[in-house]
Parts: structure tokens; C-alpha cells; sequence
């Protein structure tokens, strides 16, 4: 082993939470290390999550507009046929670039990037296993942010092939005639809808009773309602109890049902903690039951100098909670002030429409015994909406009844997530929804959607 280099700061993971910790802390003056062992920076969200994933949920939108919708535009088209090559390599390509803007982003820093496995071999040093050498690192400060990994159920084995979690689903080579999702959250809705669109007949099975858990159920509800239309076909409260490949189908084993049969199955129930072999051990840190590593307000775990964001710690796993927390934390390691507003954190669901949520929904509320009041607004009101032949959906504004301060908002609905942002900042900034109300909105826009549904809080919405 060669002797120890040194940094101010190695951080473990090259994420959304490890790469933007790494820029702020090089901005700040710091000489940061990052380990990754994958040699595209960008971690599971830019190489095969969020932006692969939301690449083919626009061209495959595309595909299905030209086929179902482009006729009402007075737009006709004699043949509409996939080329699934070509769409999966302009995902290929939008990915490459991203992640070399991030590798240009970390040179333009002097961040030094280490490729190879980052382990904790002592309080302040790093050990990192590369294909041809073994580094010893040494630094006052350690950010653990790994992500997480895909999960899975007893039972079932991932071959990668046949039966594949999220990074298999992004690349099918040919469209399946048959797709079973196990889960009906974020990633198996987003990813049947692709699959769905681009011809495959898609069935979602789901444990629970609805489907988009910890959603507000109103919109959750109208969300399968508008899914099931577009084909999705739901199998809710039903156990999976094992699944097997036959020779190039699977076989899914459901509780008290008939199996099903088909040619992939994705498993999309949830995400684990990336925590094994970091040598946390040798440091004291002992993960909670669920995997992840336990942190105070300022990120720190239980052993001095040692650190950790995003996916491995509590909370929502989204990769833009994962960059708060890492700008959040290397601010306050820096000597300044480090918060993160987790109530006003959107969380968006790229479907078509889109589903996009930030603060409280209303069970949460019910259940927290506060009271509320609630404005609606459906776009089928929004000229905009009209214009654009989209709409379907509808936003929800929940604010105290007593300060009038803004709780939650719900949108389904069209570009559900750029509405989001506005009803986040106007929560992080305290505001009511009469402050909403009295903001000039442009015309026509969508956004007139949200101001209505804060003044229908008051039951002033001025149309409908």
C-alpha cells in the first residue's frame, strides 16, 4: 500500500447527494476527495434512475401522443412505428453526457476522485479497493452518501434477465408482451407506463390496498382511475409469494390466486440502504433496523468526524433531499449554517399526467388533529389546460384553519412537477393561502390553476 494521501474532506458515494456535497465543500476551500466505485460519476439517479427513467418517459409519451392524441391537433400521421434502438440510445447518450458534465464539474473544482470501493478502516482514514492498487486516504472529515440499492422480496432471485429490478427495466431489448410490476410506487408506476405506452400489456401487483403509498389518497385514487384507463391493469392486496423462470416466461406466485405468467417480471418494492462493507464497524456506527445509519440535526453519526446524507439516512429517498443534506451538512462542517426544510421537499411522479406532492396530505392531518381547510381546482377549468388538451387532473390546496398558513399542496395534472415548485417555496417561506390569492398569476398559464385553488381555500375561486 502507498503511503496516506491527504484531504480536508473524503466523501464515499458520487450520487446527487456525494457529487453537489463534493463542489460545495471544494467551493468553501476544502480539498475534497470522492470515492465511486462506478467509473460514470452521477450515482444510481443519473446512470440508471431519474434521468434514464424520465428520458424514456418522454419519448414514450411521444410515441403514444403520436399514435392517440396528435389527431385532435389536426395532425395526421400515416404510420407511427417504434424504433426502440434508436430511443434507447438517445437515453444512452443523454446519460453519457451527464455524467461527463459531472466528471468536468469535479476537475473544474480540483475535487480528486478516487474509482474503486471506499471502506472506514479507522476514525479519519478511507482505504480504497481499485482493480490494480489498494489507497490508503486520510482526512478530518468523512461523508458516507452510498444511495441505496434495490429491493427485493423472499423468495425471488434477480437473474437480471428475466427477473430484474429498475436497471433491467431501463433497457429491455425488446418491447415484452407481458410485464409484471411487484409494486405500485414511484418506480414500478413510472416504469409500467413506459412499457405500457411503448405496447407491452402491463399488470402492477401491490401488497397494500391503493397504490402510490404515503400520497395523499385522493389523488392517489384519481391517479389509478386516469392509469387504468391508459391500460395499467392493478392487482391490489395481493402477496407475492414467489416467482420462477420457465424457460423465457416467469411464473409469479400470488396468495389465494391464480399465477400469472409472463416474459419479465420487475421487481419495484422499494430501496435498500447501500451500507454493507464500509466499515462502519470499526468506527462504532450500527445501522437501525431498517439498514439506515442514525444521524443528529446536523448529520453526524455517532463517531467523531464521520458523517452521512441521502438515501442511507432517515427520511424520503429523492435524489435532490439527498443534495440538500449534502450542501447542508459541508456548510455546517464548513462553520456556517446547514438546514434542510424537510416539509417543503416536493416529491414528483413522472406519469401522464404528473403526480407532484409537497407538506401534508390530508390523512396526515386528520390523524395529527389539525384543522383544515381545503381549496380545489380541477384543470379542465384552466384554459391553458384546455389549449394544451390535457385536462385531466386537478390541484389541492390544504391550509391551517386558524393562520390560514399553507400545509400541503397536491397536483394531478399537467407538468404537475414544475407546479410543485412554486407551493414549495411559498411553504418554506411561511406563506398563506391568501398570500397565493393576491399574486398576479400570468394568463393563461397553469399556474392560474394553483392561485385558484388557494383562493378556493376561502371558496373565492373565481372559475368554476
Amino acid at each position: 500500500m502507498a503511503a496516506e494521501r491527504e484531504h480536508d474532506l473524503i466523501i464515499i458515494g458520487a450520487g446527487p447527494g456525494g457529487y453537489v456535497a463534493a463542489i460545495r465543500a471544494a467551493q468553501l476551500g476544502m480539498n475534497v476527495a470522492c470515492v465511486e466505485r462506478e467509473p460514470a460519476l452521477g450515482g444510481t439517479c443519473l446512470r440508471v434512475g431519474c434521468i434514464p427513467s424520465k428520458a424514456l418517459l418522454e419519448s414514450s409519451e411521444l410515441f403514444a401522443a403520436a399514435r392517440e392524441r396528435f389527431q385532435v391537433h389536426g395532425i395526421r400521421l400515416a404510420d407511427v412505428t417504434l424504433d426502440l434502438a434508436t430511443m434507447l440510445g438517445r437515453k444512452n447518450e443523454i446519460v453519457d453526457r451527464l455524467t461527463k458534465g459531472v466528471d468536468g464539474l469535479f476537475r473544474k473544482h480540483k475535487i480528486v476522485r478516487y474509482l474503486g470501493h471506499g471502506r472506514i478502516s479507522e476514525p479519519g482514514a478511507v482505504v480504497v479497493e481499485t482493480d490494480k492498487e489498494t489507497v490508503a486516504l486520510r482526512a478530518r472529515w468523512i461523508l458516507i452518501a452510498t444511495g441505496s440499492t434495490p429491493a427485493n422480496l423472499p423468495g425471488i432471485r434477480l437473474d437480471g434477465d428475466r427477473i430484474g429490478a429498475s436497471t433491467e427495466a431501463l433497457s429491455y431489448p425488446n418491447v415484452p408482451d407481458h410485464l409484471v410490476i411487484i409494486g405500485a410506487g414511484y418506480i414500478g408506476i413510472e416504469l409500467g407506463s413506459v412499457w405500457r405506452r411503448l405496447g407491452a400489456k402491463v399488470t402492477v401487483v401491490e401488497y397494500l390496498d391503493r397504490i402510490l403509498s404515503g400520497m395523499d389518497v385522493e389523488i392517489a385514487d384519481e391517479a389509478k382511475r386516469m392509469l387504468e384507463r391508459q391500460g395499467l391493469d392493478f392487482r391490489l392486496s395481493s402477496r407475492v409469494t414467489g416467482a420462477r423462470v420457465e424457460g423465457d416466461h416467469c411464473i409469479v406466485e400470488c396468495e389465494g390466486a391464480e399465477p400469472i405468467s409472463c416474459d419479465r417480471l420487475l421487481m419495484a418494492v422499494g430501496r435498500t440502504p447501500m451500507t454493507a462493507n464500509l466499515g462502519l464497524e470499526t468506527v462504532g456506527i450500527t445501522p437501525d433496523e431498517h439498514g439506515r445509519i442514525p444521524v443528529d440535526e446536523h448529520f453526524a453519526t455517532s463517531a467523531t468526524g464521520i458523517y452521512a446524507i441521502g438515501d442511507v439516512i432517515r427520511g424520503p429517498m429523492l435524489a435532490h433531499k439527498a443534495s440538500e443534506e449534502g450542501i447542508a451538512c459541508v456548510e455546517t462542517i464548513a462553520g456556517g449554517y446547514g438546514h434542510v426544510q424537510y416539509e417543503a421537499i416536493p416529491s414528483v411522479v413522472y406519469t401522464h399526467p404528473e403526480i407532484a406532492s409537497v407538506g401534508r396530505t390530508e390523512e396526515e392531518l386528520r390523524q395529527a388533529e389539525i384543522d383544515y381547510r381545503k381549496g380545489v381546482f380541477p384543470f379542465s377549468a384552466s384554459g391553458r389546460a384546455r389549449a394544451l388538451g390535457q385536462t385531466e387532473g386537478r390541484i389541492k390546496v390544504l391550509a391551517d384553519k386558524k393562520t390560514d398558513r399553507l400545509l400541503g399542496v397536491h397536483i394531478l395534472g399537467p407538468r404537475a412537477g414544475d407546479l410543485i415548485a412554486e407551493a414549495a417555496t411559498a411553504m418554506a417561506f411561511g406563506a398563506s393561502s391568501e398570500d397565493i390569492a393576491r399574486i398576479c398569476h400570468a394568463h393563461p398559464t397553469l399556474a392560474e390553476a394553483f392561485r385558484e385553488a388557494a383562493l378556493a381555500v376561502q371558496g373565492r375561486a373565481l372559475h368554476i
